[in-house]
């Protein structure tokens, strides 16, 4: 039986986005000597997050040119380092919110941790057809995405048809956001209703540049011999009829799944597993866990506001770390 290497720490990130080491920064530049765990393919994903899956990052300031999404995250992640923060390339696995300090485990680590911020992010769902994929034969991110804000804008989509898959409020919130890039939006859903609240089924029905391709489904993606999407083969539902239909833009906007189901239940979380933190906040039910970018905001899910709750988290577990300080102080 192996035995867990130990390790004590101010703080603990578990997390390898924009929010993570965000938090990294502030907390190691403040000399707290932050450890990081940045999982290793956790949710499937290298470490890095969503950005990683992203090809040209143009909405992060400071890059007005753009940038790679992977380029961006390996710099956030030697920013990090930088300043101290030991980083580990293991996934944590369970934790114990139930004592003090907390316990988070990793298949190599226990460590005790004074505070601990979690930044595990959530994960676009994609849906599975021939050529959704990434690399050969595939065109995820060639034509596929899953976010209609971060790519949207990107010059292989102006002036070109596109469509949405989904029915929900984000579907539709996608779908007319599209249409000031491309010349059609197409939203494909496989039922004959939305379950989108009324307003935004209005806004996106009344738009002249959406059409809804009712009982519909993906088929297959079909593309150029340069690799590129440029149609899609669709499946009516009720009667099997396949038709092919020219886009050059598909975008998956069928919901997020927050990484929380390591938590078991130990903090406080909506329906759909984002964590809740008090308005304002990145503070959790818990006293001393806080919580920061995607795995509480299933809002606005980009880079920028991530960065921003990091900022929020670190600042917060730093706070509290003095005032712990000054208690023990008064106890001596």
């Amino acid at each position: 039986m192996s035995t867990l290497e130990k390790l004590k720490t101010s703080v603990c990130i578990i997390g390898s986005g924009p929010a993570a080491h965000t938090a990294a920064v502030y907390t190691s530049r403040a000399q707290l000597e932050p450890v990081l765990f940045e999982g290793w393919l956790a949710n499937g994903i290298a470490a890095g997050g969503q950005l990683t899956t992203t090809t040209d990052v143009e909405n992060f300031p400071g890059f007005p040119n753009g940038i790679h999404g992977s380029e961006l995250t390996d710099s956030f992640r030697a920013q990090s380092e930088r300043f101290g923060t030991r980083i580990y390339s293991e996934t944590v696995n369970t934790l114990d919110l139930s004592v003090r300090p907390f316990r988070i485990f990793t298949d190599e680590k226990e460590v005790e941790a004074t505070t601990v911020i979690i930044a595990t992010g959530a994960v676009a769902k994609r849906m599975d057809f021939p050529g959704s994929h990434e690399g050969k034969g595939g065109f995820w991110n060639r034509g596929i995405s899953a976010c209609a804000v971060c790519d949207g804008a990107a010059p292989m989509f102006r002036q070109k048809p596109l469509a949405v898959i989904g029915g929900g409020d984000s579907a539709m919130e996608e779908a007319v956001f599209l249409t000031k890039y491309g010349s059609k939006v197409y939203i494909i859903h496989r039922r004959n209703e939305f379950r989108a609240s009324k307003i935004m089924q209005r806004r996106a029905l009344d738009h002249p540049k959406i059409e809804v391709l009712w009982e519909t489904q993906v088929e297959r993606a079909i593309g150029t011999d340069k690799g590129m999407l440029n149609g899609l083969r669709l499946q009516h539902t009720a009667t099997g009829e396949l038709k092919d239909l020219q886009v050059n833009g598909l975008f998956f906007a069928i919901g997020h799944e927050p990484a929380t189901k390591f938590l078991a239940g130990q903090l406080l979380t909506d329906q759909q597993g984002y964590i809740v933190t008090t308005p304002g906040t990145a503070q959790t039910s818990v006293r001393g866990v806080f919580a920061a970018g995607d795995v509480q905001d299933k809002k606005y899910r980009q880079a920028i506001t991530a960065a921003g709750t990091g900022c929020m988290a670190a600042l917060e577990a730093e706070h509290l770390l003095q005032e712990i300080g000054e208690q023990i102080g008064k106890s001596d």
